[in-house]
This record gives structure tokens, C-alpha cells and sequence, in this order.
């Protein structure tokens, strides 16, 4: 029992998991060496060698995290710059007031931590810019009031290296809150945000925590919608969308009229229609495509009193589709059916057509689920007789 309370007790000292693929260690160690280097260089070249290396501690710090950590709150454009001349000019003003000893560098570090707070610029590497500004040497005294110069110097440098190697090696950044997609343009939240945790959850669970967190509203929000997503995809069993899919396709080719196209939604009760021209799918074709071309057809022309070609396929198909594998997991067919307006998905094997997945396939998928859950469910809770 002892060693087993020991063993536990060691665990807790030991360190988190990063859960980080090393790849990414590797790029943000390349970008960080390669920002530190162009603005230290850059801000020697401007002021000399001396002020630049004064000044690499906490231009090293925010290097890590505008590179390792980019998608944090502390680590975007605002805090690094915004932190650098608030935590520089306190500094700064204290020296000159109180002079460069070690009770005035530790007042700029708390001083320097409330306006950073205060101007939502919280940056912990500005610290060490208040505290170099307070006990800095006589090459940096010598330049009085521009001192911020080459410390915001080193900000703008670091932070354009850090949008231009980050986008490049394939990381947003700055990271802001992405658009959602509203395809009704309405007051109603998403589907997916009925039902579970919304946004008003994460902002009133924030308030209540009270405490400092390294992580953003967004990105929180993130973390928890992929925790949903790999317990629903736990839950549901492997489903694959070759399990739920109709496999007796009804499709146009690119030459099928208007008239055929209604006949054939109208008989088997169809809202999509894939278009295939030899085999290939080359588009497909839904209601409101129809809707338009049939209007105008009914309505008066003298052109039409001399006859009308017909309408065809290729002329109303939307010929970007969203198409899906027979191996797509059922939890990832979700959100293209519920939030991006699909009513249809084909499902391809290869480059052949094996079958579509509807709304309804997916409800009838979800049902079958969700009643073998609960059987299995119910005969585990009644003892064996």
C-alpha cells in the first residue's frame, strides 16, 4: 500500500504530457532561433550591439511564445507590443524618478503587471522589460527617453517574423476568433449549439474560475467541441457512412432536361440529384437549382412563342460537391448535413459512385444507434432471472 502511495506521489510531481507531435517542436525551435536572431541583429545594426543584447532576455521569452505557444492569449500582436511599451515607459519613468535599485525594478514589475492588465495586454516577458529599463546599464541610460525605441524595435521585428513563419509553415496567426457560418442568416444558433455547452457556458464558467488562464475563450471552446467529437465518435461505434448509405442512386447526366430532372425528384421523393457524365461525378443538382430555370420558363417571352430549347444539366448543376469516402466516420457527416446546408453526400469509392447519404440516412443511422445503446442499456440494469 505504501509503495503504491509512493508511486502515486511521484506521478504528481512529474510533468504533464505536452501532447504536442514533435514536428511541432522542431518548427517553433527553427522560428523562434530565427526571430530572436533578426530582431537582436536588426536592433544592433539601428542602436549597437550593446543596447541589443541588453535586451534578448525577454525578447527570447516572447519568442517561445509567439512561436510555441502562438495560439494563447498572451502571445498575440497586441500583448507582446502593448506589454513592451507599457512594462518600457513605468520602467522607465521609475528609474528616472527613484533610481536603478532593486525595490524600484521589483514596484515596475507589479506596477508594469496591473497596466498590462488593465490595457489587456498581459505579456509576462514585458515584466523583464520593466525590470531591464530600472537596471539597465550606462549604454542603455545613455539613451534617456528613447529606450523604448529599440525595445518596441524588437517587438514589431519578432512579431513580423512570427506572422510571416508562421502562415508559411502552416499556422494562423494572429489568432482571432474565426468567423461562423450562417447560411440562414438568422437570430437562431447553430445546430450544434442548441443542445450542449454554448458560449454563455464558457464565458459564466471563466467568471466564476477567478484565476489566470493561458488559454482563449475561442481556443477553450475548441478543446472541448474535439473532447465532444472523439466521445461521440467513441459512443457511435465505428459507423461509417457505407453503413447508412442508399445505394440505389438516382442521377442525371449532364444532358438530362428540367422535365426529367423534376420527373425524377417528384417520383422518388428527392431533394439532390448527383450528375454523372461516363461514370465520373461531375456535379449535382438540388431543388433551388431548379427552382430558378423553372421560373423563368414560365414566364411570358415572344422568344417562346417560337419554341424554347431545353434546359439541361450542365447548365444549372453546382459542379463544386462535397463528397465523402465509404470509410467516413459517421460523426464527421454531422456537421457537413447540419450546419453546412448539404442535403446530399456522395459517397465515393475511388472515383466511383457507391451510393448517397441524406439527412435521412443519417437520422435513420443516429436512430438505429441510439436504440441498440438503450437496449443494451436496459438488459444490463435487469437482473438475470
Amino acid at each position: 500500500m505504501s509503495a503504491m502511495h509512493s508511486q502515486s506521489r511521484l506521478q504528481r510531481l512529474l510533468p504533464a504530457p505536452l501532447n504536442i507531435p514533435p514536428k511541432q517542436w522542431l518548427r517553433a525551435g527553427i522560428g523562434a532561433s530565427l526571430g530572436l536572431f533578426l530582431a537582436g541583429w536588426l536592433t544592433s545594426l539601428a542602436y549597437g550591439p550593446g543596447i541589443a543584447l541588453h535586451l534578448l532576455g525577454p525578447l527570447a521569452a516572447s519568442a517561445v511564445l509567439v512561436f510555441a505557444v502562438h495560439s494563447g492569449p498572451l502571445a498575440q500582436p497586441w500583448p507582446v507590443v502593448g506589454s513592451y511599451a507599457v512594462a518600457g515607459a513605468f520602467g522607465l519613468v521609475l528609474r528616472q524618478c527613484l533610481g536603478p535599485e532593486l525595490w524600484v525594478a521589483a514596484l515596475a514589475l507589479g506596477g508594469s503587471l496591473l497596466l498590462m492588465c488593465l490595457l489587456r495586454c498581459l505579456h509576462p516577458p514585458g515584466g523583464g522589460v520593466a525590470v531591464s529599463a530600472v537596471l539597465a546599464d550606462a549604454g542603455l541610460t545613455a539613451l534617456g527617453d528613447h529606450l523604448l525605441e529599440p525595445v518596441l524595435l524588437n517587438a514589431v521585428i519578432l512579431i513580423a517574423v512570427a506572422v510571416v513563419y508562421n502562415r508559411l509553415t502552416g499556422v494562423r496567426y494572429p489568432h482571432g476568433a474565426s468567423a461562423r457560418k450562417d447560411l440562414h442568416h438568422t437570430r437562431d444558433p447553430l445546430p450544434s449549439e442548441r443542445v450542449g455547452i454554448r458560449g454563455d457556458d464558457l464565458d459564466q464558467a471563466l467568471q466564476e474560475l477567478g484565476e489566470f488562464v493561458d488559454v482563449g475563450r475561442d481556443e477553450l471552446e475548441r478543446i472541448i467541441l474535439a473532447t465532444e467529437q472523439h466521445a461521440l465518435q467513441r459512443s457511435l461505434g465505428g459507423i461509417t457512412a457505407a453503413a447508412v448509405m442508399s445505394r440505389d442512386v438516382q442521377f442525371a447526366t449532364p444532358e438530362t432536361t428540367l422535365d426529367q430532372a423534376w420527373s425524377m425528384l417528384a417520383s422518388h421523393h428527392l431533394k439532390t440529384l448527383p450528375v454523372l457524365d461516363k461514370g465520373q461525378l461531375v456535379g449535382i443538382v438540388s431543388l433551388s437549382d431548379l427552382v430558378g430555370p423553372a421560373m423563368q420558363r414560365g414566364q411570358f417571352s415572344w422568344r417562346g412563342l417560337f419554341g424554347r430549347k431545353p434546359v439541361r444539366m450542365h447548365q444549372v448543376m453546382s459542379r463544386r460537391v462535397v463528397s465523402v469516402t465509404r470509410g467516413h466516420p459517421l460523426e464527421r457527416l454531422l456537421p457537413l448535413l447540419c450546419e453546412q446546408g448539404l442535403h446530399c453526400l456522395p459517397v465515393l469509392d475511388g472515383e466511383r459512385l457507391v451510393g448517397v447519404v441524406t439527412q435521412t440516412d443519417l437520422i435513420a443511422g443516429l436512430k438505429r444507434q441510439l436504440l441498440s445503446t438503450t437496449s443494451g442499456a436496459s438488459q444490463a440494469r435487469v437482473p438475470a432471472l
